[in-house]
């Protein structure tokens, strides 16, 4: 009888130790950026109907290195974006929303704005913070704001740049890649903005 235990506790510690390993979902978690939803499928009419530009794309100088290993998705087409290599060697100001935030509706055509006043000079990059990617679409039409949108529902962009979980936010970096500037309030005005980021730049 005790052998038979024995024997059976052997084969349950055994079973405990060599079973099949479970798959390990955290690296996919971390790389999810929007809804199950969210298919290429249903984000065609609202891409279609947003008509934002394409995403800056990354060249051969690695770029901001806290935002290096940061892959997200362009809300334009859906193609991935490497943050570092896309915003490298540019002055880039990163306004960060979501789709459901007042103050960020208020802040992206004066962000727009201030886009066309400054040209090549500056580059304005919008970070959508919300899985919810239909709707981001959805409001970038419905404001008329044509800016590239980095779809990131993890929030990794922020989280690298150490911003604080509040929106809208704008962060300045510099051409060299270090931060000039987190600016965890809301813009009402071009003015405003080109007040803020040449104070950062000074």
């Amino acid at each position: 009888m005790l052998a038979v235990l024995g024997a059976l506790t052997v084969a349950l510690a055994l079973e405990l130790t060599d079973g099949p390993a479970q798959p390990d979902t955290s690296a996919v978690s971390a790389q999810r950026t929007h809804r199950d939803a969210d298919t290429p499928g249903a984000l065609a009419g609202p891409r279609q109907r947003a008509d934002l530009p394409r995403c800056p794309v990354a060249g051969r100088i690695p770029g901001p290195e806290r935002l290096r290993g940061v892959v997200v998705e362009c809300a334009a087409d859906g193609s991935e974006v490497n943050v570092a290599g896309a915003l490298a060697d540019r002055t880039v100001v990163i306004n960060l929303w979501a789709y459901w935030c007042g103050p960020c509706a208020e802040e992206l055509p004066a962000m727009q704005e201030y886009q066309r006043r400054v040209g090549d000079t500056v580059d304005v990059v919008t970070v959508h913070q919300d899985e919810n990617e239909t709707a981001a679409l959805l409001r970038m039409a419905e404001l008329g704001v044509r800016l590239p949108v980095l779809q990131d529902g993890q929030r990794r962009v922020a989280a690298a740049l150490g911003v604080p979980n509040v929106m809208p936010a704008t962060v300045v970096l510099r051409r060299d890649g270090s931060v000039a500037a987190v600016l965890a309030q809301p813009f009402t005005s071009a003015d405003e903005i080109a007040d803020a980021v040449d104070s950062a730049l000074r």
